[in-house]
């Protein structure tokens, strides 16, 4: 069985790395099983360090679709004509695509228009919002895969609720978890945790990437003045540089607040592992953190995994500064909920998934 995976920003490698493993282990096993990795982008792209693929234990892609388009309908176009192109030239029964973004979508209807089944790994999750571009990536990715691998029950219901197909849902648990499985005894301590006369779970770690949010101005000031007031922790946020910018241009700066550029996917590790509070606007930081049973803080009025908040030690405050300064209280008296492993989060969700791709392909 020939496998291609695709890959459509950095993010999905952390869910991919462990798929990776899974098919080698069962390729080493004498399973007809390969797998073929596709990233739509390009090898020189700045948001893929060097370091990446070593720190996450995987191979580097086989092919570069080179599609680095901003706008929506270009990038869209150029992913269909270059993966037509690299499925002509190396064919492959299963496609399996990742998440809720453009190359998701986009790959997706290559692979049906010729013919191929589509695995859709993280399937399920939903907003219930159509306005948001996401949401839409991820309504047509379910609509056209033959397989939907979920993390949760939540997701399954979500999937029946719009009459799915049953026999073609698989819960196999959350991906992201089984690389924190794998990495966890390997997270690197980083260089500027000394410098900076940080210590272990004396901090908070905050992370910040959301556009509709950056360019809300009023409410980033209230969010940081209300962090900065309900807290006497040191603040550690590994920014972008547009980020770092934003903020700066509003003249929000403090001696607490430690900006820090983005680190190596192992060196984050170590700073989300090791942080008393996480304050967030990203679901795989949510996830890490109910992992790690660290509270946490997220910057969004839904989660696409819901087990991190009623399961979990995350909480949703949104964009209201007032929510997060009831949870930043409730932190400081000691009354945050205790936490709890989501089922199946036992970092084995690869090896389901290949356990059912081998099982209905034989």
């Amino acid at each position: 069985m020939k496998v291609t995976i695709i890959a459509g920003a950095r993010p999905n490698f952390m869910k991919i790395a462990p798929l990776m493993r899974a098919i080698q282990a069962a390729r080493s096993a004498g399973k007809n099983i390969t797998a073929r990795l596709v990233y739509t982008g390009s090898d020189e792209g700045k948001s893929l360090e060097p370091s990446l693929f070593t720190d996450l234990d995987m191979p580097r892609p086989d092919a570069y679709l080179r599609v680095d388009d901003t706008d929506f309908f270009q990038r869209m176009a150029g992913i269909l004509v270059a993966f037509a192109r690299e499925l002509e030239q190396h064919p492959a029964q299963i496609v399996i695509v990742v998440d809720d973004l453009t190359p998701t979508v986009a790959c997706s209807i290559v692979a049906k228009k010729k013919g191929i089944k589509v695995a859709h790994l993280v399937a399920g999750t939903r907003s219930f919002d159509m306005d948001m571009p996401k949401e839409v990536n991820r309504m047509i990715t379910d609509g056209l895969s033959d397989y939907l691998f979920t993390a949760g029950m939540v997701a399954n219901r979500n999937l029946n609720q719009t009459g799915t197909e049953q026999a073609n849902v698989h819960f196999v648990g959350n991906i992201l978890i089984d690389t924190l499985w794998y990495n966890r005894s390997r997270l690197q301590r980083p260089v500027a945790f000394s410098i900076m006369g940080l210590k272990e779970k004396e901090y908070f770690l905050l992370t910040l990437n959301c556009h509709a949010l950056l360019n809300n101005d009023a409410a980033l000031k209230v969010i940081f003045h209300t962090i900065l007031k309900k807290s006497d922790k040191p603040i550690v946020a590994p920014l972008h540089t547009y980020v770092k910018n934003k903020l700066a241009s509003l003249g929000i700066v403090s001696q607490r607040l430690i900006v820090l550029p983005p680190q190596p996917y192992l060196a984050f590790g170590y700073l989300v592992n090791h942080a008393q509070a996480i304050i967030t606007d990203s679901g795989n930081v949510a996830e890490e953190a109910t992992f790690l049973g660290i509270p946490c803080m997220t910057l969004n009025n839904y989660a696409e995994h819901p087990e991190t908040v009623t399961i979990g030690t995350n909480c949703l405050v949104g964009e209201d500064a007032k929510a997060l300064g009831d949870a930043l209280e409730r932190l400081r008296n000691g009354e945050w909920q205790e936490g709890h492993l989501p089922e199946r989060w036992d970092g084995r969700a690869a090896e389901r998934i290949v356990q059912t791709l081998l099982g209905e392909h034989k």
